[in-house]
């Protein structure tokens, strides 16, 4: 399987997708990304102690009572994406293989491969220092409309698209 496959598969599958470190604020990258998301069909739940509520969403202090949460109304959460620095990664990355989710999700520039590994270990697919906006924009026909070479060849569309 190609990365871009991979990648298109992930983020296909992963609905409901838990932002850690999303801001409040509008100009920030992960409060862009989130929205874009959002108005896109998926389900974003905000995990960041410092607020109450962002983009329509109830916000919760950590991944595992946003998860608990969740659970209570017969949801679950698909992807961590994480907006933290590498060095925050690691109880970020426990907490996703707690909740069981399937996907550990770090954003540019942030890398870490101890957890990655860990990630993998207890089977959820893991992606580094990529941004989930960009990824769905540059393979569900998004970039493409501008200009951006998304250096993915094609006469044709992709059949399915997740919203």
């Amino acid at each position: 399987m190609s990365e871009i496959e991979r990648l298109r598969g992930i983020i296909g599958s992963c609905r409901t997708i838990a932002v850690a470190g999303l801001s409040a604020q509008w100009h920030r990258p992960s409060f862009f990304a989130a929205k874009y998301m959002q108005s896109h069909g998926y389900r974003i739940i905000p995990v960041n102690p410092g607020a109450t509520e962002i983009l329509g969403e109830r916000c919760y202090p950590t991944i595992t009572a946003a998860s608990e949460a969740l659970a209570a109304q017969g949801l679950k959460i698909d992807m961590v994406d994480c907006f933290r620095k590498s060095e925050d990664i690691a109880p970020l990355a426990a907490e996703a293989i707690a909740i069981g989710a399937r996907c550990l999700w770090m954003q540019i520039g942030v890398v870490d491969e101890t957890s990655a590994a860990k990630a993998r270990a207890a089977g959820l697919q893991v992606v580094m220092d990529r941004c989930v906006k960009i990824e769905h924009a540059r393979l569900f026909g998004g970039l493409n409309w501008i200009g951006v070479n998304t250096r993915v060849i094609s006469a044709k569309r992709p059949r399915h698209l997740p919203y």
